[in-house]
């Protein structure tokens, strides 16, 4: 598949970008604000959410998606907002099921991996595996993602529809250096409000979680990449980045002994045991050539037509 986007000018490209992150920053911060304001701090990683942080979080998940169609539309004038964001289902049909499916086990492995890396470590309070409700605790999970997965377009809109295409280019081995780089830290860094609160590590000051969370997101972000360009859609790394954010983190609370405390610092896809995890795969990834778009597009291109003989 094709990331190019040399058919847009430079200024209006260059202009976008600056356009398209600010919004996206301010969108989050101003949807944080009543949170900021009220000095709200997450407790631990067992606390539950109240109404007023879930607005708050919806909200700020919707401001890259708005930011990149503001800029499509009214920036670049680049063509169908759907079309630039790649906002399409994945065909062949065979394979957007297999890529579908990918973007939830490839999460689930790699959160699996980081439990017992985290277990064999000493770290993770591993409280067995609880298999009579094990069934009912899955579908709920994964009821719990689908019914936020509009909200996570909201950010893979931005992020993989638009933010790396536009840094990728035309997809020579500095410009994906880059691409991966930035638009996973900008991923990172558009989460400070959050992490300032604890969200992701709760208990931990900003000089450690900021760093975690840089960390974190330029080891996932690949994956997700991944699974946009194998499929030519943001839904699959919609559906990878929904799981990370929800089932995953479910996960780390499931199979833990219920009376002990959690440190997702050392126990989850966002510390350090996960970047073992996600490290590999993405080694892998990068050493068998997946994280170019030249990859999928020699898969793609047809044969030419054999020569006619006379």
């Amino acid at each position: 598949m094709k990331l190019s986007t040399r058919q847009i000018p430079l200024a209006n490209r260059r202009r976008g970008l600056f356009i398209f992150l600010g919004v996206a920053y301010i969108g989050m911060w101003a949807a944080m604000s009543p949170l900021l304001a009220s000095g709200y701090q997450r407790g631990s990683a067992r606390e539950e959410t109240g109404t007023l942080q879930e607005v708050c979080i919806s909200a700020a998940m919707l401001a890259p998606a708005l930011a990149a169609i503001l800029v499509v539309r009214f920036v670049e004038r680049s063509g169908r907002v759907r079309d630039t964001l790649a906002l399409r289902w994945p065909k062949p049909w065979g394979r957007a099921v297999r890529t579908c499916l990918l973007a939830l086990l490839v999460p689930a492995g790699l959160t699996t991996a980081a439990l017992v890396i985290s277990t064999l470590a000493g770290h993770y309070p591993f409280g067995g595996v609880h298999w009579n409700g094990l069934g009912s605790w899955a579908t709920a999970a994964v009821l719990g993602m689908l019914v936020s997965l509009p909200l996570f377009f909201g950010e893979e809109l931005g992020w993989q529809g638009y933010l790396f295409p536009r840094l990728a280019q035309d997809g020579d081995r500095r410009s994906l250096i880059r691409a991966y780089a930035i638009t996973g830290s900008a991923f990172a860094l558009w989460h400070l409000p959050t992490l300032l609160m604890g969200g992701q590590y709760p208990g931990r000051p900003w000089y450690v979680s900021v760093p975690g969370m840089l960390v974190s997101c330029i080891l996932i972000l690949p994956v997700f990449t991944w699974l946009r360009l194998r499929s030519g859609s943001v839904v699959p790394a919609v559906l990878g980045h929904a799981f990370v954010s929800s089932v995953s983190v479910d996960m780390v609370v499931e199979f833990a002994d219920p009376d002990a405390a959690l440190d997702p610092m050392h126990m989850s896809m966002v510390g350090w045991p996960g970047w073992i995890a996600t490290g590999a795969f993405v080694a892998f990834l990068a050493l068998t050539g997946r994280l170019r778009p030249s990859f999928y597009e020699a898969r793609t291109t047809p044969d030419p037509a054999p020569a006619r003989t006379r």
